[in-house]
């Protein structure tokens, strides 16, 4: 998939993650949480574990993570992208790119 416009998904609620998209000439994931120094590594494999499994290759993805767990990480990556792509896009596979 290739990330077309800025999109985002996700709330700064607690135990949420606001993820935004937007197109790049190369690939690039940048993480904000309170939570850094101890999940980052975690937080940073999820989101382009699941960039990967949707094909992305290039795009600034921005994570503002406020103690989400990796089922929301994953939910909010996908939908953001999925947002980002042609929205008249027909029977869009939610939940089932990701494992």
């Amino acid at each position: 998939m290739v990330i077309e416009k800025t999109a985002m998904a996700g709330t700064l609620e607690s135990s949420d993650a606001q993820v935004t998209v937007s197109p790049a000439d190369k690939l690039e994931v940048v993480i904000e949480s309170s939570v850094i120094n101890q999940y980052g590594r975690q937080i940073k494999a999820t989101v382009e574990e699941t960039l990967g499994r949707l094909g992305v290759e290039t795009g600034l993805v921005s994570v503002v993570d406020k103690g989400a767990l990796d089922c929301t990480l994953k939910a909010r990556v996908e939908c953001a992208v999925f947002r980002s792509c042609d929205a008249s896009m027909v029977n869009i596979p939610w939940g089932g790119v990701i494992q």
